[in-house]
């Protein structure tokens, strides 16, 4: 059983974190909050857990084993060297990092440390990414060439803010628009699938929101030999809707909204998995990035987490880099 603390209670501690640890029967066998940490003000508690304004209190709240930080990006940083000085384990919304320089020096950290630094890239286990990852490993529309995704919305997500404009459409603190905050999970998506691109090109730029002062579209190029990976996101649209298309030699995987077809040689089958993609479910995909930080606990092997955040933030790094410059940037393995 791990001890931990959550640290931030907006709108994605609430809504997925916390009841993430409860839904799942394995999961509250490893994990317990004891405490929480915000010290914004009219926070309300959770129910029956100690709740503090700020990190120093948490020596009140006993021995604890792990952090799981659910604040806005701009605090990440120091708050995940914070928690390694003090021995604690990590768990961080994300970004983690946004250059390769940030996460080496969390990665330099955590090895010093001797603990683990594990990123919420809960999508991950989405039930329709599982599938798709499981068929385009088994080969099922042969080699693929082109993949696609689009991310449509109306406006960035408010989570539990009041302001007018909301905190991840202010830099100072969310640091980036659209493509840090759900770019970065389409990024690790394409990484599952193809590794790091050679090379990336990329265009930011803002459509509608002028009261933002942070891309609210993005548009990234992945370029492997042979391969392309497409991606486009905004918080410029008129509807709220999901795209992934890969195209292979014998076939094409499709996802559309709730909805995931495979079509091999001019056959197609359909899924529908709304049920499992309802934002209510969203706390059980929690279950299996908790279970994937309870064994790098166990083992304390943190390599395989350090890398992936740094495969990230070279790509946000070289995203950022491209669209400023409007140049190819190389990436390499």
């Amino acid at each position: 059983m791990y001890l931990g603390a959550v640290v931030g209670l907006g709108g994605i501690a609430r809504n997925a974190h916390l009841p993430g640890f409860e839904r799942d029967p394995q999961v509250r066998d490893r994990f317990r909050i004891v405490a929480t940490v915000d010290g914004a003000e009219g926070v309300a508690p959770i129910g029956g857990v100690p709740h503090y304004a700020r990190l120093e209190e948490l020596r009140d709240a006993g021995p604890i084993d792990f952090v799981d930080i659910c604040t806005p990006t701009a605090s990440h940083l120091q708050l995940i060297l914070w928690a390694l000085e003090q021995g604690y384990h990590v768990m961080c919304e994300k970004p983690v990092a946004l250059t390769r320089a940030e996460a080496i020096t969390i990665a330099d950290a955590a090895r010093a440390s001797g603990r683990v630094v594990v990123p919420c890239h809960q999508y991950r286990y989405n039930p329709v990414w599982l599938k798709v990852r499981d068929w385009l490993h088994s080969g099922a529309i042969g080699r693929w060439h082109l993949a696609e995704f689009h991310v449509y919305r109306l406006m960035a997500d408010r989570g539990t803010g009041t302001t007018a404009t909301p905190w991840r459409g202010q830099s100072e603190h969310s640091r980036g628009g659209v493509l840090l905050d759900h770019g970065t999970h389409l990024i690790y998506q394409m990484l599952d699938a193809a590794g790091r691109p050679d090379a990336l090109r990329a265009w930011t730029g803002q459509l509608r929101h002028a009261d933002y002062d942070v891309e609210d579209s993005a548009q990234l190029l992945f370029e492997y030999p042979g391969q392309l990976g497409m991606m486009f996101l905004t918080w410029a649209a008129r509807h709220r809707e999901n795209r992934v298309r890969f195209v292979g030699d014998h076939g094409t995987i499709e996802w559309v909204g709730g909805v995931l077809r495979l079509e091999q040689n001019g056959e197609s089958t359909s899924y529908d998995y709304s049920a499992e993609l309802d934002k209510s479910s969203y706390p059980t995909w929690f279950a299996g990035l908790f279970g994937a930080f309870a064994s790098a606990m166990d083992t304390g092997d943190a390599e395989p987490h350090l890398r992936d955040i740094e495969d990230v933030a070279t790509v946000l790094e070289a995203a950022y880099r491209s669209a400023a410059t409007g140049c190819q940037e190389k990436i390499g393995a």
